[in-house]
């Protein structure tokens, strides 16, 4: 026998409409009730973004207060209104008068308050001034309750625009039913009115959040666009870098193996040195693979021709000539061949600066310039300005990144720079001692 037993709390219990209802009762807290006395001053404008930008700088600081400024119109109209139909001086008309335009004010440092204020105080100068413009909102007092809800929905969002719609309706619903003496009603434009200004209000609102919310993605994502490409970058150094390294210590191994075969009747001294070298060799071919293995993705497949060197330079430049680039290229210094690593490097370097000639200076002549010096090698790739109609290509800038890191990672040095006649100019200088230099 299987005895289910089913417990049920009180928020599960609860229908769907209960639930939608309690939301917007909870909403209407929210937004109307909580903190409705807080004082919120209003900030002032971003002056740095939008229209505003293109003042000049001694104007900017004042365009700053335009929100203030246009709260303070509203003002003057609901004082300009109130002052037409005041009648005779007394503290009925200093109240008729001055009461509406200081509710807008309100808006400026407590905008909920000033809402409710505004529906406490609309029967009461309605009375006080023998309904004079229209019941149950006089004249004045209609242009400050619609500039009171538009600027707080302004300052708070659609939601509580919602909510002070329904205010506004529930409170002329109520002055006709229980308050109204057979006057005409001016609830009816009142109602139309302020739907069509919160509607725009929150109509604005939300294309201004979704601009910045698409704003803020794109900035994200270039972000993350640019660490993905220096990281793929980083990945193919370290990959070739594995690929040189590698293959040197596998042949250092492999002939440490065979050396003792070479020579008839080996001391023991030499076989235990050649051992020593091959475990080391092996140790170092593990530990190599052990940490630069795992920037090998399961699809990488290793190429299957030799990599480039600066021996294959010639090809470089008659390829890239056959693009339309004129390139002039210069070779000094005793040419000798170095270890494949810096090899490797040196051909990716002017490969990667002759493609942002292609891409950043159409019809621009270039000089590559190789220098076989003492102490290591230098580069030098340089362009005019780009000529002709073609467009130069947008670029993010990760080119000189990666070879800027494919010079520090081998103790060099480099600078990117343009020049002064417009162009553009890559030097490097990667070290190579003479024990490395390949006989």
């Amino acid at each position: 026998m299987v005895r289910v037993t089913q417990t049920q709390t009180s928020e599960t219990s609860r229908s769907p409409e209960f639930r939608l209802v309690q939301a917007a009762v909870g909403g209407l807290r929210q937004d109307l009730f909580h903190n409705a006395f807080a004082y919120r001053p209003l900030p002032r404008m971003d002056v740095n973004a939008g229209p505003a930008r293109v003042l000049p700088k001694r104007i900017r600081v004042y365009a700053g207060l335009l929100p203030h400024a246009i709260v303070a119109f509203f003002a003057f109209i609901a004082f300009a209104l109130g002052y037409e139909g005041a009648g005779d001086a007394g503290l009925v008309a200093l109240a008729f008068t001055f009461l509406p335009p200081a509710i807008v004010l309100m808006t400026l440092i407590r905008p909920v308050l000033a809402y409710w204020a505004s529906l406490a105080a609309t029967p009461f100068l309605a009375y006080a001034s023998g309904f004079w413009g229209g019941w149950p909102w006089t004249a004045n007092m209609f242009a400050a309750h619609l500039a009171v809800v538009v600027v707080v929905a302004a300052r708070t969002g659609p939601r509580t625009a919602g909510w002070m719609w329904a205010g506004t309706a529930g409170y002329a619903l109520f002055a006709e039913m229980f308050l109204g003496g057979g006057w005409g009603s001016d609830s009816a434009p009142m109602l139309f009115v302020t739907a069509l200004a919160l509607l725009t209000v929150s109509m604005i609102q939300t294309r201004s959040r979704a601009n910045r919310e698409v704003t803020a993605q794109q900035t994200v994502t270039a972000r993350e666009i640019s660490k993905r490409t220096v990281l793929e970058e980083r990945t193919t150094i370290a990959r070739e870098l594995h690929d040189v390294v590698a293959h040197h210590m596998s042949v250092v191994a492999i002939q440490a193996e065979a050396a003792p075969y070479r020579v008839e009747n080996p001391p023991p001294e030499l076989e235990q040195a050649f051992l020593t070298i091959r475990e080391n060799a092996v140790a170092a071919l593990t530990e190599l693979r052990r940490i630069l293995g795992v920037v090998r993705a399961e699809d990488y497949e290793a190429p299957d021709a030799p990599q480039p060197t600066l021996g294959d330079l010639d090809a470089l430049v008659r390829n890239v000539a056959e693009a339309g680039l004129d390139v002039e290229k210069t070779v000094t210094g005793a040419v000798r061949e170095l270890p494949q690593g810096v090899e490797l490097s040196a051909y990716r370097i002017v490969q990667e600066a002759l493609s942002n000639v292609l891409r950043h200076a159409p019809g621009a002549a270039a000089k590559v310039e190789v220098s076989y010096v003492l102490g290591g090698l230098g580069l030098r790739v340089a362009n005019g300005p780009a000529r002709g109609l073609v467009k130069p290509s947008p670029g993010a800038g990760h080119g000189i990144t990666g070879m800027r890191e494919r010079v520090t990672m081998l103790g060099g040095e480099m600078t990117a720079e343009e020049t002064a006649d417009g162009g553009y100019e890559v030097a490097a200088f990667i070290p190579v001692s003479r024990e490395e230099t390949v006989e």
